[in-house]
């Protein structure tokens, strides 16, 4: 059983690493909230009555004009987006190798792992996961910020800031992670007299206030 949920755990890992692996694959403007133009109401969410089924959000495969296309795709290769379905990918791989050497020999680990990674290819190529951006992308900008962002991007600045940004977020990440552990154990400890079950699964207290022993942040994807 344990080990079961240690590869369920595993699999699940990929999904909170998705900020820090586009971290690293790639700094690409976030996603906004498509804009309206002065002058005009916001688009509002259509309403619909009770018992009426509400609408699915648009599917990811809607078409989007191919100019646009290529100009989106233009704009995830400058930025290293088009990097992030791989590097998710081999992250995922890399967990479920460490989880499998627990209960495999290596001979049959390394079969397993080779089984693994060419069904997964086959399956969820790393383009696909850029493919299910474009539509994205299409929806949160107009074909003016994306020309706007492919010309900051390919500045000196939006260069350096491709280079820089991952390394910025990820120290920023673990910074506000080990500051948020020490808080949460401190908090916990003080529980412990009104709920005594914390004594059970807290680690020993050492004594020093920054140094509190937590889990360790999923590590970072390469």
């Amino acid at each position: 059983m344990r080990f079961h949920v240690a590869v369920l755990s595993a699999l699940a890992i990929a999904s909170p690493s998705l900020a820090r692996a586009q971290a690293n694959a790639a700094p690409a403007a976030q996603p906004k909230p498509a804009q309206h133009q002065p002058g005009t109401m916001a688009p509002q969410a259509p309403a619909h009555t009770p018992g009426e089924t509400a609408k699915k959000p648009a599917d990811a495969g809607d078409s989007v004009d191919p100019a646009k296309e290529v100009a989106i795709r233009h704009l995830m290769d400058i930025t290293q987006t088009t990097k992030l379905g791989e590097n998710m990918g081999t992250y995922l791989t890399s967990q479920l190798h460490d989880v499998m050497s627990r209960a495999m020999t290596p001979e049959k680990l390394s079969s397993f792992m080779d089984a693994f990674s060419q069904k997964f290819a086959a399956t969820s190529p790393g383009t696909s996961v850029t493919d299910a951006m474009v539509p994205i992308y299409s929806k949160a900008f107009s074909m003016e910020d994306i020309q706007g962002l492919i010309a900051f991007y390919e500045s000196p600045l939006g260069q350096r800031v491709v280079k820089t940004l991952p390394e910025v977020v990820q120290q920023s990440q673990e910074a506000g992670m080990e500051i948020e552990q020490v808080s949460a154990m401190k908090i916990l400890r003080s529980m412990t007299d009104q709920y005594p079950e914390l004594k059970q699964v807290l680690p020993p207290d050492g004594g020093n206030g920054n140094s509190e022993a937590a889990p360790s942040p999923a590590p970072t994807a390469k």
